[in-house]
Formats: structure tokens, sequence, C-alpha cells
């Protein structure tokens, strides 16, 4: 049963005099000091700057890096289109045994860990997991949904939530069990797409489970599920992923924009900040509070009173961020088509196969 809630939009916000696209100029946006606040949210006037252009690079991870993980023993892995990949001292090494059904290699579209230190592994061929060494792959054939996996969430009673191109699959350590969520509609704007599409699952601090649909967020707390969408003031019920800020609030990420929600109110901050609706896939909270996410071919950085973009212009070999990472040591990463990168005193570094870790 889904229970609807009720969103009031907030309408006292001042909207700037100059704004910035996102296949714009890019630069960086400074704050008008007059300008007004709303629900802790700056207003930005921007001006632009030079832009940052990246310089070819060789010696990549992998020509697309889909995801990475840094575990709590402090280990490095990274997922690929050729598979995952675990840092062992200063040496990527190849997790052989992670094989679809039918023996072949996949792509790495999700990686956990569970409370019991379990690594787990959401790919196109099904899901895999170490335990004490060993690689245990698992596939329809075990009751999995759908072998096309595309995100993973572990819970603190030590389920794995599944998130495949045909719904949600729970694994309890035993056996599998579909969980039920109402479809949503094909984005027909991209290559891979159902009604069924599960983008993202978050389990958040009181134990909630938030599932990215292309139907809006839905959120499971016991036996109720609560939906966010159109409905309530989102643009787009594309939801690609959803985070827990340190503060206890929401920020949702849509094909049409990001968006801030406390329980209460749902605050559109992208139109604020961009003239064009835009979307945004990935999203990541810093520990100093700036908020990292990604548009088109260009990354922000929204901290304290400015919003700076990282624009990767066409024919620059870069971070075409399929995920922006933040690791166990505070540093923020992009990872996508292009390798890995990592931001580290104001800049931003290709990080090869040979480093620096």
């Amino acid at each position: 049963m889904i229970q609807k809630i009720s969103i009031k939009l907030l309408t006292a916000i001042i909207f700037c005099s100059t704004l910035i696209s996102c296949s714009g100029q890019e630069g960086q946006a400074k704050i008008n000091k007059d300008v007004g606040t709303s629900n802790n949210m700056l207003i930005v006037r921007p001006e632009t700057q030079e832009p940052i252009i990246f310089p070819n690079f060789t010696n990549q991870i992998a020509e697309t890096v889909r995801v990475m993980f840094h575990d709590s023993r402090g280990g490095f892995w990274f997922g690929t289109h050729d598979g995952a990949y675990k840092l062992v001292g200063d040496t990527l090494m190849h997790i052989d045994e992670i094989k679809s059904a039918s023996g072949t290699g996949v792509a790495i579209r999700a990686i956990k860990e569970s409370t019991n230190g379990k690594i787990w592994f959401g790919h196109s061929g099904g899901i895999s997991y170490i335990d004490d060494g060993k690689i245990i792959n698992l596939y329809e054939s075990d009751g999995l949904i759908s072998h096309d996996v595309w995100s993973l969430e572990t819970d603190f009673k030590g389920n794995t939530w599944v998130g495949t191109i045909d719904g949600v699959s729970v694994f309890d350590g035993k056996k599998f069990t579909t969980f039920e969520l109402p479809k949503g509609e094909v984005d027909t704007t991209v290559g891979v797409s159902s009604t069924t599409f599960i983008h993202n699952i978050m389990a958040d601090r009181k134990g909630r489970i938030w599932f990215s649909t292309n139907g809006g967020v839905y959120i499971k707390e016991n036996n109720k599920l609560t939906e966010i969408s159109k409905k309530d003031g989102l643009k787009s019920n594309f939801v690609s992923k959803v985070i827990e800020t340190q503060k206890g609030e929401f920020m949702i990420s849509t094909s049409k924009g990001l968006y801030l929600y406390n329980g209460d109110s749902l605050v559109d901050i992208s139109s604020k900040l961009f003239k064009e609706t835009k979307g945004t896939s990935n999203i990541v909270e810093a520990a100093n509070g700036d908020i990292w996410f990604n548009c088109s071919r260009s990354i922000f950085r929204l901290s304290n009173n400015e919003l700076t973009e990282h624009k990767i212009l066409e024919g620059n070999y870069g971070p075409l961020a399929y995920q922006i990472y933040k690791d166990r040591n505070e540093r923020i990463w992009f990872v996508g088509w292009g390798g890995a990168f990592r931001f580290e005193n104001g800049k931003i570094l290709n990080i090869t196969r040979d480093g620096p870790w």
C-alpha cells in the first residue's frame, strides 16, 4: 500500500538575475551576498572563468570504470566493463571468478559491503559475493528476479537488496524474495530502460530503504511504502539517486533537476542554479558539507558560497562520470568513461594503474 505524502513547495525563493546553463559556459559561480536564502540553500549569481581541460592520458585502470568501493579493511575495488579489480599493494588484480551463468565475463555496476564484511557485486550476469576469499555467484536459477543488475544495498539486518531492470530482489543469505514496487515509465531518451528499472537503492540512518526508479522515489519503512513523484513536485519521475546528508535531509537526483527533501518540503535546487532544466545523475556530500554532482559532461561542486563547474570539453579524455564517490579517507573520486580521477588540493588528478593511491 502506498501512502501519499503532502509536500509544500517553497515559494519564498529569490531568483538570480543571471543564471548558468549546464551546456553553457563553465567556471565558478559566486554568491551575491544580498540574495536570499531558503531552507539553508544559497541562491547563486555566476561569474565564469576559463574551462578546465584534461589532456589525453594512458595506462588507465580501464577505459570505463563504472563503480568503485573502499571497504572497511581499507581495500579499493573497481568495477569495469571487464569485471572487478582489487588493489593489492600497488597492483590491480582482476577477480577472475566473477562470471555469468554461461561462464562469460560481466560488467560490474555496483559494489557494496555487508555488515559481516562480505563484498557484494551487482553485474550484467547476476550478483556475486566474496566469503572467506571464495567467490559465490548467484543467478536467476537461484531465484534472482533478473540477471541484469544495476544497483545494490545491504541493510542493518543483513539483507542484500538487488535492483535490476525487472524490479527488486531481496537476499536474506539463504533465498531470494521479490519486493514489489509500482511500475513507472520507459525513459526513451536513454539506451536501456524499463518500467521496473531500479537505478539506486539506499538504506538511511533510520533503516528505511529508498528506491530510485522510473516512477519516482519509493521509501520502505517497516510495512509502509511512501512515494515521492511528479504529483509531489518533482519535474521528472526518472530518479537516478538519493543520498542522505549530514543534516539528515535528502538530495534527490533526477533527469530534470536536483531536489532537497527534508520530510516536509521539496526544493528544486537546480532550477535556481541553471537557466535550462538539465538532468543530474550522480551526487555525493563531502565531509565538509560540499555537494558534488554532475550534469551532462560537467562536474559541479556547491561549496558554501560558490558553485564551481569542472567541464570536460568534447574530444578531451576525462571523467565522464558514472559515479562520484567519497572514500573512507574523505577523498572525492570520479569514475566513468575515461578512467578514474580524484579531487585533491583544488585539482582533479588522473589515477592510473600506477596511482597515485
